[in-house]
C-alpha cells in the first residue's frame, strides 16, 4: 500500500503539479500536501493556519474530499462575516420564539453538515460565549439549538481557519485555551506565495489558462519579463492577488502572448517594507534550516546542526520548536531520491526554495 506521501508526489507528477485544486510543487507547498493526505482519512479536527489568501479554505476542500465524509455536505461558515449576535443561531440553530424575529424553527451548520463537514473560516473571531458553545460540541459531540432544552448528537468533522495567532490571543485573554487545543489536535500551516517563489510560474499559467479558457481566448506563453516580475514581487495579497492580476491580464490581452504593465506591482513593490522583527525571524529560520540539511536532520554531535551553527544543543531545540520547523523532514528526505528521481522534468529544474516549516514540531 502507498504511504500518504508518495500518493502526493504521484498526484502532482500526474496531474502536472496540481493536488485538488492547489497549485505547485515547492517544498513548502509539498509539506502541506503531505500533512493534508495523512490527515483526511481520519476524523481528527483541524486547524489550518496562514495569512489571507494563501488558500486555507481550498485545503479544507481537499480534507474533505480526501475523507470518507467525501459523499456529504461540506458547509462552510465565514465567522467574521456574521453579526455576534446572530453566529450562535447560524451554527446551532434556533426555536420558534427564541428570541424577537424567530417565527419558525431554523437549522443552524451544525445540523446542515450532518454526517459531512463543517469549515468554521475566520475562526479567530468569534466571541467568548459563542467558544464555550462550540467548546461543549467538539467535547460532547452535541449541541442544542438556541432556545431549545433538548441536546442533539453532532455527527460532524470540524475544520477550522485563521489568519490570527490564536497562541497569542490566548496569552491575551480574548481565546480560550481549552478551545484551541481541542482545534489544534493536527495544524496545518499554509506557505505564503513569498515562501513558494518557485510556484508563480505555475500559478500564472494555471489562472491565465482559466481565464483565457472563460474568455474564449487562446493564450500561449506568458512572456518572461512578466514572469520575472511576478517573480520578484512579494505578493502581500498572496495568491489571491496574484489571481487577480492574472484575470485583469487576460481581460486586457489581444494575443497569444499574456503581459502585465510593470505600474500594476511596481508602486506596491516600491512601498513594500519587511518589519524588522519578522526578517530576523526568516533569516533565522533559513540558517536553522539550511543547517539541518546539510547535517541531514542530526542536532547535536560533531557533524549535528548545533555544531554548524555554534550553539548549544538545548538552545537550537528550542528554537526548532518556537519556529516550528520539522527536523524529521529532513533526516526523511536524506532516504529519499532527489526531486529529479520523483518529478522527472516537471520540477528538476527549479530551484528548491525555502525549506519546509510546519506548524507543530517534534519535540525530542
Amino acid at each position: 500500500m502507498s504511504s500518504a506521501p508518495q500518493l502526493v508526489f504521484d498526484e502532482v507528477r500526474r496531474t502536472g503539479a496540481s493536488f485538488e485544486g492547489l497549485v505547485g510543487c515547492s517544498q513548502p507547498l509539498l509539506r502541506a500536501l503531505r500533512e493534508i493526505a495523512q490527515v483526511a482519512p481520519t476524523r481528527s479536527t483541524v486547524l489550518i493556519v496562514g495569512e489571507t489568501g494563501t488558500g486555507k479554505e481550498l485545503v479544507a476542500r481537499a480534507i474533505h474530499k480526501r475523507s470518507g465524509r467525501a459523499h456529504r455536505s461540506f458547509i462552510t461558515v465565514n465567522c467574521a462575516a456574521i453579526p455576534q449576535g446572530l453566529i450562535a443561531s447560524e451554527l446551532f440553530g434556533h426555536e420558534k420564539g427564541a428570541f424577537t424575529g424567530a417565527t419558525y424553527r431554523r437549522l443552524g451548520r451544525f445540523e446542515l453538515a450532518n454526517g459531512g463537514t463543517l469549515f468554521l473560516d475566520e475562526i479567530g473571531d468569534i466571541a467568548p460565549d459563542t467558544q464555550v458553545a462550540l467548546l461543549r460540541v467538539l467535547q460532547e459531540r452535541e449541541f442544542e439549538r438556541v432556545g431549545g432544552c433538548r441536546a442533539i448528537a453532532a455527527d460532524v468533522r470540524v475544520v477550522a481557519a485563521t489568519n490570527h495567532d490564536l497562541e497569542r490571543a490566548v496569552d491575551a485573554g480574548t481565546f480560550r485555551k481549552d478551545l484551541f487545543y481541542r482545534l489544534n489536535v493536527f495544524p496545518i500551516r499554509v506557505p505564503s506565495l513569498r515562501e513558494r517563489a518557485d510556484d508563480v510560474p505555475l500559478l500564472a499559467k494555471y489562472f491565465a489558462d482559466r481565464y483565457a479558457a472563460a474568455a474564449g481566448k487562446t493564450i500561449r506563453r506568458i512572456d518572461k519579463r512578466t514572469l520575472d516580475l511576478l517573480q520578484a514581487y512579494h505578493w502581500p495579497g498572496n495568491v489571491r492577488e496574484l489571481q487577480n492580476v492574472i484575470e485583469r491580464a487576460v481581460i486586457l490581452c489581444d494575443g497569444e502572448t499574456l503581459s502585465i504593465s510593470e505600474s500594476w506591482i511596481r508602486s506596491r513593490t516600491a512601498t513594500h517594507v519587511v518589519p524588522l522583527n519578522q526578517t530576523l525571524v526568516d533569516r533565522e529560520r533559513q540558517m536553522i534550516e539550511a543547517a539541518l540539511q546539510e547535517s541531514r536532520g542530526r542536532v547535536f554531535g560533531p557533524r549535528g546542526a548545533a555544531a554548524k551553527l555554534g550553539i548549544p544543543r538545548s538552545t537550537l531545540e528550542s528554537k526548532i520548536r518556537t519556529l516550528r520547523i520539522d527536523k524529521y523532514f529532513f533526516k526523511s528526505a536524506a532516504r529519499k531520491h532527489s526531486n529529479r528521481t520523483l518529478f522527472g522534468k516537471n520540477v528538476s529544474h527549479r530551484s528548491q526554495g525555502p525549506y519546509p516549516s510546519v506548524a507543530r514540531a517534534k519535540a525530542g
